[in-house]
């Protein structure tokens, strides 16, 4: 079994990196339970709500929410148990390590550069966006060669009529990585008291909305609540159903990714002052708490300003648009200050996640050195937190980002999916393992955990799922060539 790609690491082996830990344990259940929110609530919530609405549920988007949202409790119950049960870094990786064999968790631990980096990277890229508009808010503008990476800048302008200087650099995007990248090798306290206040910030945003939102609710545009079935022309030209209780689950599907980020919750146990029983907290609590504001936000909306409204231009910014449609311009600077804020910590719980899943691989001997070096002061893996600061960086600011949101979602969806069969696996071979947390109706919530994500990612675009296998199979030579011959279970 040593030399089998199915070797398990032994429970043994995680009680000893618990125990030699070098992180430093400074995070509470509220903490980490801001982590989760910080991940979850991005700019997506103040756009998804329009398309959502107008191509799918239209009032019944809120409906849709409950949806995903009881989707994403399967996966979050099980990534809940795993926590309280191995509290180490590494998320799914960590779990898959401990339950069904190296090599699936290897394939874990390559999948989630899909979900963490790739994500971060289009973060970046939705911040740039968001932090021009705010600039344009108040009359500044950035040359479009400097915002812009070199293929977007040539087609920017083409469209103007322009002569193009000949390169482009997305530098906004390309100055808050480092900005981001400075704060985490700074520390996680640090890290987590930034995420905090900006959590706070966005959190207070979503709630004015909702508040002063229902003060302009025409209970009207709420009938019928479920629309009757038709065809939606959409922005490519093509005709498809929407409304309906089909429209309330492809609303679902369309939306789910405004969930993605709670698992990050996960690699954090390193740094949690009482995982077993603060993990589980924060995960589920993260989740149920972003639903509940995802429902009141879409009933706001609907409300305030009928779904068949929410066109063109209001797409881009369907909440801003119903507030200019009642009277309210002033609330675009608010909500376009919040989510540009709010994208912040995405981009850092992002960053921090995926240094703490290199840094799991690197302590199992998967990966090199290079990724387990913690700063003798700061008590990071400050090495490979800069390591991915530079590469997120140069993709955000060079690159346009297009595909690489579906790329992400792959990389989630895949590490939710195999985190449900492996805590089932778990209950059958190791029935006997205290678990200080267990989720209820396992033999349901597993199974259906894992078709739900299963079904989304056959959803997904299909040159992403293409390039996300492509990614798949670059990491099995990577693993064949350095991983399996460096584990440290070859010693065994």
């Amino acid at each position: 079994m040593s030399n089998s790609i199915w070797r398990k690491k032994p429970m043994s082996a995680y009680e000893a990196d618990i125990k030699n830990s070098e992180l430093k344990r400074v995070l509470g259940k509220w903490s980490l339970t801001a982590i989760g929110i910080g991940a979850i609530i991005g700019g997506g919530i103040f756009v998804l709500t329009g398309t959502g609405a107008h191509y799918h549920a239209g009032p019944a988007l809120a409906l849709s929410f409950v949806l995903a949202g009881i989707g994403c409790i399967f996966a979050a119950l099980c990534y809940a148990e795993f926590a309280a049960l191995l509290p180490v870094e590494g998320s799914a990786y960590a779990y898959a390590y401990g339950t069904i064999g190296e090599f699936f968790a290897w394939i874990i631990g390559w999948g989630l550069v899909l979900e963490y980096a790739m994500g971060a990277m289009t973060v970046a890229v939705s911040w740039s966006g968001y932090f021009n508009k705010l600039l344009h808010l108040f009359g500044i503008e950035i040359p479009y060669y400097l915002k812009n990476d070199p293929f977007s800048a040539a087609t920017y302008a083409k469209s103007m009529g322009l002569e193009h200087v000949g390169w482009g650099i997305n530098l906004p995007a390309f100055v808050v990585t480092w900005l981001v990248t400075y704060i985490l090798v700074k520390g996680i306290k640090e890290a987590a008291s930034a995420n905090n206040i900006i959590v706070i910030l966005k959190v207070a945003a979503i709630l004015f909305v909702i508040i002063v939102g229902a003060f302009f609710v025409n209970t009207a545009n709420w009938t019928p609540f479920i629309p009757a079935p038709e065809m939606v022309e959409h922005a490519d030209g093509s005709m498809k159903e929407a409304y309906g209780w089909g429209g309330i689950a492809s609303g679902a599907a369309a939306i789910f990714f405004a969930y993605i980020g709670f698992d990050a919750v996960s690699t954090q146990a390193g740094e949690a002052i009482n995982p077993k029983k603060d993990m589980p907290f924060a995960i589920i609590a993260s989740l149920v708490i972003c639903t509940i504001l995802y429902i009141l936000v879409s009933l706001v909306l609907t409300g305030m300003i009928n779904y068949k409204d929410i066109v063109g231009d209001a797409l881009k910014a369907p909440v801003a648009y119903a507030f200019d449609k009642v009277g309210q311009p002033w609330a675009v600077f608010i909500i376009t200050a919040a989510a540009t804020a709010g994208l912040i910590s995405v981009m850092l719980v992002m960053m921090l996640g995926q240094t703490r899943v290199f840094l799991g691989m690197a302590k199992d001997g998967l990966l090199p050195n290079f990724f387990r070096q913690v700063h003798p002061t700061f008590r990071t893996p400050w090495k490979s937190t800069i390591l991915v600061g530079f590469l997120v960086s140069v993709v955000s600011a060079f690159t346009p980002i297009g595909v690489l949101s579906d790329m992400c979602s792959f990389g989630t969806l895949f590490a939710f999916a195999m985190v449900c069969l492996a805590v089932l696996l778990l209950r059958y071979r190791e029935p006997n393992l205290e678990r200080d947390f267990k989720a209820p109706a396992l033999k349901i919530v597993a199974p259906l955990g894992i078709l739900t994500n299963l079904f989304l990612i056959f959803n997904l675009d299909g040159l992403a799922q293409k390039l996300a296998f492509g990614w798949l199979l670059i990491g099995l030579v990577v693993y064949f060539l350095y991983g399996k011959p460096n584990s440290n279970l070859n010693e065994k």
